[in-house]
């Protein structure tokens, strides 16, 4: 599905950058990892790539053009063209309401979430040009739909970046590249599996009845999979979707449907 492609990943950790990376390898293409800490990087690349021949990193703050550009640059340097951007990397840590919350972490999230995400884009962009398109993937929230207190802070810096994608895929679609977002809910992975179990341990419940409790109205009655929503991601990379612009998809199990 991604055969000769590159893709560059930001965000890489445990839960959803690395099932992206994970599936990109899988469907036979090259990856550009990015995040902050080298090690992470470094241990990740080894992890999922032990030959090193088709992962390539370097340590980026995405809020920072300069290693914006130099990431692009050494993806490009190491195989020839950048084919698409699945953006994962975001700030989270807002939290509270209107009388409640800390400001300065709202102007994080923003900075981050849409200032960072177009700042990487900027860069990549000439790249995809010039490959002759790609895809561009961006990662909101449910709760961006589905107001959930204390998220208030994040919802909003995910909802700004959904307006932005509208005319981000108006913009860059007469260069063939297509700009798409994937709307995750409740995520089952590391990060939220080790959240859920300090909250059973706190209330002394078990994790599964925390976890039913959350999923219960869900159409599925369970949490998407950190790798169910990578897939998702790298369809919106493919060719499969090559007519596909400017649209968000929920992946959700059937908590949200719109």
């Amino acid at each position: 599905m991604l055969e000769g492609k590159t893709i560059l990943v930001a965000g890489v950790g445990a839960g959803l950058g690395r099932h992206v990376v994970e599936g990109a390898l899988r469907d036979g293409a090259n990856v550009v990892l990015a995040a902050r800490t080298e090690g992470v990087l470094e241990q990740t690349a080894k992890e999922v790539d032990p030959s090193g021949a088709r992962v390539a990193y370097r340590p980026t703050d995405i809020a920072d053009a300069e290693a914006c550009q130099a990431l692009v640059a050494h993806g490009i340097e190491r195989f020839g063209a950048i084919d698409g951007l699945v953006q994962v990397a975001a700030y989270e840590n807002a939290f509270g309401g209107l009388h409640d919350t800390d400001f300065d972490n709202w102007r994080k999230c923003y900075e981050t979430n849409v200032l960072g995400t177009l700042t990487l884009l900027r860069a990549v962009h000439p790249a995809m040009k010039q490959a002759g398109g790609g895809g561009v993937v961006l990662i909101g929230s449910q709760s961006q739909f589905k107001p959930s207190l204390p998220q208030a802070g994040y919802a909003a810096s995910k909802g700004a970046l959904l307006s932005a994608m509208y005319y981000l895929a108006q913009e860059l679609g007469p260069d063939n590249v297509r700009v798409n977002m994937v709307v995750p809910s409740w995520m089952w992975g590391p990060p939220v599996e080790g959240f859920l179990s300090a909250k059973a341990k706190n209330e002394g419940r078990t994790l599964e009845a925390v976890t039913d409790e959350i999923t219960k109205d869900f159409a599925m009655r369970r949490m998407t999979e950190d790798g169910e929503v990578a897939e998702a991601a790298l369809f919106f990379c493919s060719d499969r979707a090559k007519a596909i612009t400017g649209q968000h998809l929920l992946v959700n199990t059937g908590e949200l449907m719109t």
